[in-house]
């Protein structure tokens, strides 16, 4: 198999990691959730790593780093979203803290592979 360059992105890895625990915490989600909050999170989760995909494979420095700034606000999203269903009991503060702590170590990455395409204005 040949791995595209996002591929061998270890912030691509970790990002899908976090999509990936992102779906097997939803399977606790009430049934009622599947296609409301569940769903929205499921959008978010997955537009990191297609945002990350799509951005690397741009030829230009502004369109990857604009690609990635979309994959870090759909990662906030998703953290907003674990956050607000703590508040609904779906999942644990436990639970939360877990997936804040992926979120944050892929935001840090994220963070500065943009930075080495957006020059600092």
């Amino acid at each position: 198999m040949n791995e595209y360059s996002y591929q061998t992105l270890n912030v691509y890895k970790d990002a899908k990691a976090l999509v990936v625990e992102v779906y097997r915490l939803l399977k606790q989600y009430p049934v009622e959730e599947r296609y409301a909050l569940c769903d929205q999170i499921r959008r978010a989760a997955i537009s990191i790593t297609s945002n990350i995909a799509e951005g690397m494979s741009r030829f230009s420095d502004k369109e990857k780093g604009h690609f990635l700034e979309i994959a870090y606000a759909s990662m906030m999203e998703v953290e907003s979203q674990l956050d607000i269903s703590v508040d609904l009991e779906y999942i644990n503060k436990d639970q939360f803290a877990v997936m804040s702590d992926m979120i944050h170590s892929v935001g840090k990455q994220l963070s500065a592979l943009r930075g080495k395409y957006v020059s600092k204005d």
